[in-house]
């Protein structure tokens, strides 16, 4: 039986939310973390218990053959060029995701991450360099510059404990800019002896794939044999063939689901459910899929892949170092280790923290960190962690002792890292709640999804209208998830400082009795008695028949006749098309959507969950609020 909050979490509409909620890339890449964990550990004990049989198994050779072409590389060789570009697909796809829909949607954000992204790459390098100038491992200074997000998220969810997700957020938003560069340096520096003719093959290859992403083709056998296409040539360039995958995930544009297309989905479903054959089954489900965005696809089938299983491989096949008292011993005066080490953990935060500071000290305020200083400076001291990229780009520079030195410095600066986290958060929480909460969440407004603000000439709202707090639902009263969510909303409004708003977004293509259902409460509400009309039709969702909604005006005692006249004139017809063009604007597809203080609620929607974000949003708007003058704060009060 489905977990209660799973049922919480459910919207009457033929998608899941794929495209939008950056929290289910936060979970992925946080569990995963724990996976890569194990794996690191399992290649310790195999290096060190086997020290042969690891090196022998990664080593072995495994070739394909078609025709009188061999491609012959071990098999370490296969997961860090064949696996791994699978993974800086999904890197890719999430950046263009982030420009798409998240916080790098408004272009202005976006050069903070960049300038933040850049110096913690730059100051770690010049502090490997210093440690390495005119020595055998100077070559090495790529090792140093990026951040494994996936681990550095798991790790910041072990160590950071009750860290807001706007916190987890930034370090996402930041360190994509990291995975980026840290690619072009892979395929301009860590590329050798380039044959000019394959690498215009992989070149011409991606334009062709790009063009036919732009016309929208749909056959994904297309894009499978371009994307081998460009793999293979430029693996036979010299250029490492993992950027194909960076290049092709940006490709890969984002967006939600329009209610347009859900309906016509819903249409096909609907000619199945009626005749159920395998030619409509195969309608309905291309139907369905049609209304993901590319980019939602591919995150969906290859996210999982890429963080439980190969990202786990690549750690298995490289992090194996055989370790004892004379390695350590030696390995810790070695400049490769020192330079990665103290590069990681000192240059990283203090570059971010630096460059987070003056920029906003240089715009005067206008380009800051969305979250607090307390936040910075944990992510600054989490993205000490480099493990992934790093590590790839160590077996490109180095060999034999060299290497190991590097895997030893990497994992280093993972345990360092993780432990300077802690400190900075752990200090974070000895402050007074105040004090903490301008800590982490800094006092900088969030984007606005909510299109259409509250107006309280227009709006249904329940509660205070100077509340700190404002709850919006879009809802249907034939939508059972609506139903279930009623309740919790009766919980919330035991708060005295949140104000409630339903906006109507009836579903008729699912729910045909819903349109008529909200016309009728509008004409109570035109006698006074919207919201017990409201609680009756969400109390009684199995009868919403014309005669069973007489019933209930009856039952209020309102004017029977005049509601029937009106509802037969749909008087109030243009006024839940208002409703509905505002979630349109919102990009609202199913129901129930909530909003807090204008900002999109993902995820479930019970209790507890609910009450965390209001929460969170009633700590940002007083810290909002402390900072404005006192006559801006009565103006805002007497607006909002």
């Amino acid at each position: 039986m489905a977990d209660f909050s799973e049922v919480l979490s459910g919207r009457t509409n033929w998608t899941r939310e794929f495209a939008a909620p950056i929290r289910d890339f936060l979970r992925t890449e946080s569990g995963s973390s724990g996976v890569l964990a194990v794996a690191i550990l399992l290649a310790l004990a195999w290096a060190n218990l086997a020290p042969g049989s690891y090196t022998e198994f990664w080593h072995t050779d495994f070739s394909l053959a078609l025709g009188g072409r061999e491609l012959n590389m071990s098999l370490q060789e296969w997961v860090n060029s064949g696996l791994m570009t699978l993974f800086f697909l999904v890197v890719g796809l999430e950046a263009r995701r982030e420009f798409d829909l998240g916080d790098l949607r408004d272009r202005s954000r976006f050069v903070l991450p960049v300038v933040a992204g850049v110096a913690g790459m730059a100051a770690p390098v010049l502090i490997y360099l210093a440690f390495n100038h005119g020595g055998e491992g100077a070559h090495g200074w790529g090792v140093a510059m990026s951040t494994d997000t996936a681990l550095a998220l798991g790790l910041l969810a072990l160590v950071g404990r009750g860290v807001p997700d706007r916190v987890r957020v930034f370090l996402l938003t930041v360190f994509v800019v990291d995975d980026l560069i840290a690619l072009l340096v892979i395929a301009i520096v860590y590329s050798e002896n380039i044959s000019l003719m394959p690498l215009l093959i992989a070149i011409v290859a991606f334009g062709v794939l790009l063009t036919v992403s732009l016309l929208r083709v749909r056959q994904v056998g297309v894009y499978v044999a371009l994307g081998v296409v460009t793999w293979a040539a430029l693996l036979t360039s010299g250029v490492d063939p993992v950027v194909a995958g960076l290049a092709i995930g940006l490709t890969a544009s984002a967006y939600s689901p329009g209610r347009d297309e859900l309906e016509q989905a819903s249409g096909l479903f609907r000619l199945f459910r009626e005749q159920p054959t395998p030619e409509l089954a195969r309608n309905a489900t291309l139907g369905l899929t049609s209304t993901l965005s590319p980019n939602a696809r591919l995150q969906h089938f290859y996210h999982p892949w890429t963080s439980y299983l190969i990202v786990p491989i690549f750690g298995l096949a490289n992090a194996g170092i055989t370790i004892d008292g004379d390695f350590l011993a030696q390995a810790f005066r070695s400049p490769i280790t020192l330079g990665i080490l103290f590069g990681y953990v000192i240059g990283k935060p203090v570059a971010v923290m630096t460059a987070s500071w003056a920029l906003t000290r240089f715009t005067g305020g206008r380009l800051r960190p969305q979250v607090g200083w307390a936040a910075v400076a944990g992510s600054g001291t989490i993205a000490g962690m480099g493990f992934t990229v790093s590590l790839l780009i160590a077996t490109l520079a180095f060999e034999g002792r060299a290497l190991t030195e590097a895997k030893l410095g990497l994992l280093s600066a993972v345990v360092v890292a993780s432990a300077l986290t802690w400190l900075v958060f752990r200090a974070a929480h000895l402050l007074s709640p105040a004090r903490k909460a301008v800590a982490l969440l800094g006092d900088v407004d969030e984007l606005v999804d909510l299109m259409d603000p509250v107006d309280p000439e227009r709006d249904h709202i329940r509660g205070p209208e100077n509340a700190s707090v404002t709850l919006v639902e879009y809802g249907d009263f034939e939508c059972p998830y609506c139903g279930l969510a009623e309740p919790v909303v009766r919980d919330l409004l035991k708060d005295d400082d949140l104000r409630y708003v339903w906006r109507h977004l009836p579903l008729t293509d699912v729910h045909p009795r819903a349109q008529i259902a909200a016309e009728v409460s509008e004409a109570a509400a035109a006698q006074g008695a919207f919201w017990e009309m409201h609680d009756l039709l969400l109390a009684n969702q199995e009868n919403l028949k014309p005669a069973d909604l007489m019933s209930y005006a009856l039952q209020l005692g309102l004017d029977n006749d005049r509601i029937h006249d009106e509802v037969k004139r749909h008087v109030a017809a243009a006024r839940v098309a208002q409703d509905v063009e505002s979630a349109d604007l919102s990009g609202v597809s199913g129901t129930p959507t909530f909003f807090v203080n204008g900002q999109r609620h993902y995820g479930a929607y019970d209790v507890e969950t609910l009450k965390t974000a209001i929460k969170t949003a009633r700590v940002r708007a007083k810290i909002r609020d402390t900072e404005l003058p006192p006559l801006v704060r009565r103006r805002r009060a007497r607006t909002t």
